[in-house]
């Protein structure tokens, strides 16, 4: 994980394009959001995986709104509720039921609907933010981070030399 994190940072100080980690963060937001227990998560995590992101952030990410998401369960409990037991999307998702295998992925189940709706709506204004956070991040403070005395006394200790190097 420490190494994750580190890989995360120096990603926001490179040239790797902004877009790649604010398309992690909000990834690692889905992620973070949906419970672990099913079918559907193990399937996004495959495919975001082979996508052109920036893995460390998409697992420093998952794993922070992962701390996030029982603080939210009662909004993400409501939504889904609220899609599932619409009455046009009733025989869809019957039909969906009856299909094999689609069951182990809980779409029926309130909470995971409702953090992947939840997560989708909240893709684009996250994404935007992220965009302007790395923009500024680059620009004003990774420089003031980087002479600050806290950072300065850490990169002198040979075990953060050590790790800055394997990374």
């Amino acid at each position: 994980m420490f190494k994750n994190i580190l890989k995360f940072l120096k990603s926001l100080n490179s040239n790797s394009h902004p877009g790649e980690i604010a398309h992690a963060v909000c990834l690692g937001m889905i992620l973070g959001f949906m419970p672990k227990d099913n079918a559907f998560w193990y399937v996004l995590t495959i495919f975001f995986l082979f996508m052109r992101i920036n893995r460390g952030g998409l697992i420093v990410f998952t794993f922070l709104f992962a701390l996030l998401a029982p603080s939210l369960d009662n909004i993400f409990h409501s939504m889904g509720y609220s899609f599932l037991t619409l009455e046009s999307l009733k025989p869809i998702f019957r039909t969906l039921l009856d299909i094999p295998f689609v069951a182990f992925t809980k779409f029926n189940n309130t909470i995971v609907m409702g953090s992947f709706l939840f997560s989708l709506i909240a893709y684009i204004p996250l994404y935007i933010i992220a965009r302007i956070f790395i923009k500024y991040w680059r620009a004003f403070l990774a420089p003031a981070v980087r002479k600050s005395k806290l950072i300065t006394i850490l990169s002198k200790l040979p075990l953060i030399k050590k790790i800055g190097d394997m990374v």
